[in-house]
């Protein structure tokens, strides 16, 4: 790797490579990123979304969400989720970039924690985050779409 990655926040400029990038990850050609919703996001106190850039290509992705808890006093929990690296720049130290940015992100913010999502099927990326200190087996997640909920 001649150039290392800068792991930047998103920017509204960012949308349509992150629209590609979601596509890549979903397989769902509706994906389309609102650059205002990025916009909204800037100030980074809810949630962030992160991209890796090198060269002047965005090539990965992830997104941190804060969660307020009552557990610990006032320290808030993470979660990250959305997590894309271009296939063509797997192997090349991007996702582990941009798992060490939203961790010193999480720690600026005292985080008690991080909960990881990732789709069931995704047993390459599994290993990977494995590799990266994140158990597997610690939680178990649940999820119901939009269209699976009553009305």
């Amino acid at each position: 790797m001649s150039e290392s990655w800068e792991v930047r926040p998103a920017c509204a400029a960012d949308a349509p490579r992150l629209s590609e990038l979601y596509r890549q990850l979903t397989g769902d050609p509706a994906v389309r990123v609102c650059p205002a919703r990025l916009e909204a996001l800037a100030d980074g106190l809810r949630a962030q979304v992160w991209v890796g850039v090198r060269g002047g290509e965005v090539a990965g992705t992830v997104w941190l969400g804060f969660c307020e808890d009552i557990m610990y006093g006032e320290q808030p929990f993470a979660v990250l989720e959305n997590i894309v690296v271009d296939p063509r720049h797997r192997g090349e130290g991007l996702g582990e970039a941009l798992l060490k940015a939203a961790e010193r992100r999480c720690l600026a913010r005292d985080c008690s924690k991080i909960m990881l999502l990732s789709s069931a099927g995704r047993e390459d990326a599994h290993r990977f985050f494995q590799r990266q200190g994140y158990r597997g087996d610690a939680k178990r997640g649940f999820v119901k779409y939009r269209r699976d909920m009553a009305v």
